[in-house]
């Protein structure tokens, strides 16, 4: 017995404890509507136009020709290579261009903007200007599509330099080539150019005689060896330089210097060069 008391004290205190939240007789309850924010108006659409040079070597009859693409800016990133992704990615996806970084440190991504030699992403779209931009292949190159050129004689001029370090005298220590402070801070303005060819396709005489002159970019590169202390073939170096067409072609038009995306002075390494074969230093 006092086991079923037990139990049914349970049941009677479970009963309890649920009339004890039943709402009074008679009580009113209000339901509160759920508010609905106020969605944000939407801005206006900012658009522009790109026209981009398109080429494609399947269709060789076909002429190259301008294609117009409309982008809200609002929806877009700052920079050229930023609308070229999208135009890709949404819009067609058979443009064509090279691009790797998006930092400005590999030189992929190099073009003619509104008629200026530059990395795309580091090419802010303007937007002081309504005007459509226009997006070419870095000028005076073949082109393999669209916006890609041919580079395979410019690397291969490069090659011709033998752009690396060459000595036979072995390290005191027979661990590493060192050198002063001094003859380290020589190389600076010439180690970080990462060969994107803005520069020589802003060269008119490189233009005219690309066959031989070795252009601005590779100039550049010679004399980051020739001036470097550790190497030990700068009378070699200058001997492959020792005629009419590699380096002299150079007119000081200083276009090079202009388009340089990463500020760098093709120009004055050029000059440097000259005064060192001339003075014979």
């Amino acid at each position: 017995m006092a086991a079923l008391r037990s139990s049914s004290c349970r049941v009677l205190g479970a009963a309890s404890a649920r009339t004890a939240f039943r709402p009074a007789a008679g009580a009113i309850f209000t339901r509160s509507m759920a508010s609905v924010s106020e969605v944000p108006a939407q801005p206006e659409p900012k658009l522009r136009s790109f026209q981009i040079y398109r080429w494609n070597p399947d269709t060789p009859s076909e002429k190259p020709r301008l294609q117009t693409y409309t982008l809200d800016l609002n929806k877009t990133g700052p920079m050229i290579l930023d609308a070229l992704i999208r135009i890709k990615n949404e819009l067609d996806p058979t443009v064509t261009f090279r691009r790797s970084c998006r930092e400005g440190i590999c030189g992929s991504c190099a073009m003619n903007i509104n008629g200026q030699n530059t990395l795309a992403c580091l090419c802010k779209i303007p937007l002081e200007t309504s005007a459509d931009v226009k997006i070419y292949p870095l000028p005076h190159t073949y082109v393999v599509k669209d916006l890609v050129p041919d580079l395979t004689h410019f690397y291969k001029q490069y090659k011709s330099i033998k752009p690396y370090l060459q000595r036979d005298t072995p390290a005191e220590d027979g661990k590493e080539y060192r050198q002063t402070k001094a003859d380290r801070k020589k190389l600076d303005g010439l180690y970080e150019c990462f060969l994107c060819a803005c520069c020589s396709t802003s060269c008119p005489s490189y233009w005219w005689n690309s066959e031989e002159y070795l252009g601005p970019a590779i100039l550049l590169q010679s004399y980051r060896w020739l001036v470097d202390s550790r190497d030990e073939r700068k009378a070699e170096r200058k001997n492959n330089l020792e005629n009419s067409m590699s380096l002299y072609r150079c007119h000081t038009i200083l276009n090079c210097t202009r388009a340089c995306p990463k500020g760098l002075n093709p120009g004055l390494a050029i000059a440097e060069i000259k005064k060192a074969m001339a003075l014979g230093n």
